[in-house]
């Protein structure tokens, strides 16, 4: 009934009139960001990220996680119009997404993607509601040890139970831990791997670094590939979203899994990509129609657009609850908190119920003001891609110059950030994953400190990770993840092994 009360006086904060504003121009920033492909929303909020410095942490919140909504629905745009995914989640929007717009069904597969997008989103705010402040309660009763575990976990599912190759994931984990040890050490005092640089004595800035590998990486990658796009003209009328609603509940029990899926997927660090890659793929194995999959299928929409949704809605449960983020967004939603003087975890609950519950009271409104923008304009939107990258990339990186700037008003800044931006780009050249680099830099220092606190009050004995029912728990939950692809492998040949 608390949470009830609070929801409401949630609901009252975001109607504020520049909330609203705020609001709205977010979810208009976001589809931008979304329509442009490989941009992305972990790369649009970390560029946008130092608007926001002027605003009140609730307003900020509401501006840069409806970035992120508009992120999310923008990606499927360029998906079903030019087969070019967005987002890395909307690749499986192409498969029929692209197939019905060359059919003349552009305004039903958008239509479709959308209001999908918006139940995935729902469904998943829905369970944050409920569960979060259950499982914030449950870790007001963590010590440091417990803090630990919980990070450790968060850094062993980035390993396990990521996509990406295990050695590559470690190897940029390891990179994001020996950037954030540089700088003063919190326990000692000491100054550590500064190297005499005066600048460097409180480390690296979390903003200057995903401004570089997010935002710069991303350009450099972008202008080599060179872009060029061509695609179906997109009309949606109110006829076409009518008689697409109608058409849309025969798919209800695709819909229901796809959000369990992608809330398993947001929660766990898995991500939005698997998640919509694996709905679309049990969509297709269980439908009745799974043999015209790839043809221009309207539950082939419906399915990747549902889970990916909930699952970059769901990411931020963790965040919020236990302060450990689900997905790169979530990293860099968390880095903002930091900035803004908000420490992520239960206490947030305690201390900052205003920002808590208005937060959540944005995600509800957020999406559907974002429904009804995608929906009215989509030609527009659409339109941006006509515009040359040799336009919109000097204008990205001017943006990108200006917001590592303002953190500090130090020209060194926009040094680091050129250099973390080719770093960046070397890394995504490589194929290895910038998401494990983000979280080990912004959980870094806080997990080490965690870890020497729980070994100060040990005496130095390991065995304080295992010394209660909870910390055990959760560190072999953090082993079960991180060894998860071997346990698999094991068991699945024990299964093959002839009776």
């Amino acid at each position: 009934m608390d949470e009830l009360v609070s929801l409401f006086h949630g609901f009252a904060t975001v109607a504020q009139p520049f909330n609203i504003l705020v609001m709205i121009v977010g979810i208009m920033l976001g589809i931008v960001i979304g329509v442009l492909p490989g941009l992305g929303g972990a790369n649009g909020v970390a560029i946008l990220l130092p608007l926001t410095f002027s605003m009140s942490p609730t307003s900020a919140i509401i501006m840069l996680t409806c970035i992120y909504w508009g992120a999310l629905f923008g990606g499927a745009i360029t998906s079903i119009l030019f087969n070019i995914p967005g987002e890395p989640w909307s690749v499986a929007t192409t498969f029929d997404g692209h197939p019905m717009a060359q059919k003349g069904q552009a305004g039903e597969a958008l239509t479709a993607a959308f209001t999908s997008s918006f139940v995935g989103a729902l469904f998943a705010v829905i369970m944050i509601t409920l569960v979060a402040p259950l499982v914030a309660r449950f870790a007001l009763q963590f010590g440091p040890a417990e803090k630990f575990a919980v990070y450790f976990l968060a850094f062993a599912s980035f390993v396990g139970l990521s996509k990406e190759p295990p050695f590559k994931t470690v190897v940029s984990m390891m990179i994001g831990f020996a950037l954030a040890a540089v700088g003063l050490d919190a326990v000692t005092g000491q100054l550590r791997l500064t190297f005499g640089m005066t600048e460097l004595l409180n480390g690296f800035d979390f903003l200057i670094a995903v401004i570089g590998l997010f935002g710069i990486g991303e350009i450099l990658l972008t202008m080599e590939e060179g872009l060029n796009f061509r695609g179906n003209a997109a009309k949606i009328n109110l006829k076409v979203v009518i008689q697409t609603w109608k058409e849309l509940p025969k798919y209800w029990w695709t819909s229901l899994r796809s959000c369990v899926i992608g809330c398993w997927m947001g929660v766990t660090p898995a991500g939005a990509t698997p998640a919509s890659f694996m709905s679309y793929g049990i969509a297709k194995r269980m439908s009745k129609k799974g043999k015209n999959f790839g043809n221009g299928e309207i539950e082939g929409v419906v399915a990747p657009e549902t889970a990916a949704h909930a699952a970059g809605t769901s990411a931020l449960l963790p965040m919020l609850s236990l302060g450990v983020p689900g997905s790169p967004t979530a990293a860099v939603l968390l880095g903002g908190l930091l900035i803004w003087g908000l420490q992520p975890g239960p206490m947030l609950f305690v201390e900052q119920k205003e920002f808590v519950w208005g937060l959540i009271a944005s995600m509800y409104l957020g999406n559907l003001v974002g429904l009804v923008i995608v929906l009215t304009c989509v030609p527009v939107l659409a339109a941006i891609l006509r515009i040359p990258f040799s336009i919109i990339a000097p204008v990205i990186l001017v943006l990108c110059a200006i917001g590592a700037y303002t953190v500090n008003n130090n020209p060194f800044d926009i040094v680091m950030m050129l250099v973390f931006g080719v770093i960046g780009y070397l890394l995504k050249k490589c194929n290895y994953p910038l998401a494990p680099l983000v979280l080990a830099l912004v959980l870094g220092k806080m997990a080490e400190e965690a870890f020497r606190q729980a070994l100060l009050s040990s005496q130095g004995n390991l065995g304080v990770f295992f010394s209660n029912g909870l910390v055990s728990s959760i560190m072999v939950l953090g082993l079960i993840a991180l060894f998860w692809s071997v346990i698999q492998n094991s068991f699945s040949r024990l299964m093959a092994k002839p009776a």
